[in-house]
């Protein structure tokens, strides 16, 4: 086990294999020593999210162990999460984010302490006060179950299909299924260990660094070694054959589906390095090691950009033309740049995330399936729309908070957003657009970024001041004159929708279905 102590390494032993006797949670220990110091904040301080994610420390990395009893995709998983963090304070006290299913005697530094688990919040206690910048590691023993999908919500963090488990926690499902500071702005890499019956395949995020079996059973482990948020984790187990296409470019393709299916997956999984090759155009470097697909054997109607590991229902991938498929491949692809290597400080920043993504659909659709997407006819049918969405939803940048919070992923975000990078193209031409574009994705790169940020960066890369310009578009309640476009209209609120001048569903539509 890379990096840990012999302590450590003989507590995630004998954690692993005796999880299946894990005590009650909120076991008392020894009184702890009070010194000078204050807890930390139980909740980061989003909006649209109270009580979401931990103050009082910064996660540094992540290790998740994992034993599956079972190969059956439905049943309780047995985890050992052990995160390492460092302190931002004089901490007494803190908070872990978890809703799982049971908690077992949590570990600071090797020595157990005394914790209790209120709601979503494992309140710890260390023995002592933790001084601020040192850096400390939590274990934490656990366990949480896969569950059928819900056909009528489509949220279902972690979900099981006749051919395994997968997981989808975006935005805020991850600490339903292991213990963890649960918001993007808090980033860390992890490592991903799986114990699974032989004959089980479970692929992680990041790349395969050890695989063996003994006695039946097979351990693997993956590394995510850049910073990753919590909502990107992707956690899968199953009768799954994995597809390794080497390194192109710098980059190792891999794509992991139902084995029953790789012959149907083939002719959608390997046009990745065509789409990797479109978006390096646009928006430079690919951030990440690895890419690749990830099919569930699942009908759902969503797709899900995991960190290096695309999300998609496999009916979808098999049954849907290329002309619906591949732009919604490539807006899972673009948030690999634009959501997950940077991603957004507060929820209300989620525009930066879809914004991008869907321009970036709506820019390939148009350039290889021009009988279906016309890339200035659906920016102007997203730009009549714009106050009616605002008056639905809110300002692309302040979505409304009032409404449920499934509603964040609304079409204001992702078309909407779309169009004010449109109106910032305008603003500025098409060179310093993109350069804006590749400057905002290499500065933030492995760091949560704020709607402020990427003003300010604009601003600087433009060399004029976008500030007043952009606040008009991402926070005003009306939608301003489209520069270029004096005969652009905007539809008053209460009008008919404006007709669609697609034919192929787009990948907001997909997400959406899942995320409402």
């Amino acid at each position: 086990m890379n990096g840990s102590s012999p302590t450590l390494r003989r507590l995630v032993i004998a954690a692993i294999t005796l999880l299946a006797t894990l005590p009650a949670a909120g076991t008392a220990v020894a009184r702890p020593h009070h010194h000078a110091g204050s807890p930390g904040a139980p909740s980061i301080g989003d909006p649209l999210f109270p009580g979401l994610g931990n103050g009082g420390y910064d996660v540094q990395h992540v290790t998740l162990n994992l034993r599956y009893p079972t190969a059956e995709p439905i049943q309780t998983v047995q985890g050992l999460a052990v995160i390492e963090a460092r302190a931002t304070q004089n901490l007494s006290r803190f908070n872990l984010d978890f809703a799982g299913d049971s908690v077992g005697r949590v570990f600071v530094d090797g020595r157990p302490v005394r914790s209790s688990w209120e709601g979503a919040e494992l309140v710890i206690t260390p023995n002592r006060t933790i001084r601020d910048h040192r850096r400390f590691r939590v274990a934490v023993p656990y366990t949480a179950s896969t569950t059928p999908e819900d056909p009528t919500t489509l949220i279902t963090p972690w979900f099981a299909t006749p051919s395994g488990s997968f997981t989808a926690f975006q935005p805020n499902y991850a600490h339903t299924k292991f213990p963890i500071n649960d918001h993007p702005s808090d980033k860390a890499p992890y490592t991903l260990r799986f114990d699974v019956p032989e004959g089980t395949t479970a692929v992680g995020n990041g790349l395969p660094t050890d695989r063996r079996t003994f006695r039946g059973r097979t351990i693997t482990t993956f590394e995510e070694r850049d910073p990753m948020a919590a909502e990107l984790v992707s956690l899968n187990a199953g009768a799954l054959t994995v597809v390794n296409r080497g390194r192109i470019g710098g980059v190792v393709y891999r794509d992991v589906m139902p084995s029953h299916l790789v012959d149907a997956l083939e002719p959608a999984n390997a046009l990745a390095p065509e789409h990797m090759a479109f978006m390096e155009r646009y928006a430079g470097r690919y951030p990440f090691a690895s890419y690749g697909t990830l099919s569930a054997d699942s009908n759902a109607g969503f797709a899900l950009e995991n960190q290096t590991l695309s999300l998609y229902p496999a009916a979808f991938l098999i049954n849907a033309p290329p002309a619906a498929y591949e732009p919604v491949m490539v807006h899972e692809l673009a948030h690999q740049w634009y959501g997950d290597s940077v991603a957004p400080e507060r929820w209300r920043d989620v525009w930066l995330n879809e914004g991008h993504a869907t321009w970036y659909e709506q820019l390939y659709g148009a350039e290889k399936y021009p009988e279906f997407y016309n890339f200035e006819d659906n920016l102007r049918t997203y730009y009549s729309q714009g106050d009616i969405w605002r008056a639905q939803y809110g300002p692309v940048s302040s979505p409304n908070s009032a409404v449920n919070i499934l509603d964040l992923f609304n079409p204001n975000v992702y078309q909407g957003g779309a169009t004010v990078l449109y109106a910032l193209r305008q603003v500025v031409g098409e060179r310093t657009f993109y350069e804006i574009e590749r400057r905002w994705a290499q500065r933030y790169e492995g760091e949560s970024a704020s709607t402020a940020d990427f003003i300010a960066l604009a601003s600087r890369v433009s060399r004029r001041d976008l500030g007043p310009f952009l606040r008009d578009w991402l926070y005003g309640s009306k939608t301003p004159p489209m520069p270029g476009h004096p005969d652009w209209t905007v539809n008053a609120p209460g009008a008919a929708p404006a007709p669609e001048t697609r034919k192929a569903p787009t990948a907001a539509g997909l997400e959406r279905l899942r995320k409402r």
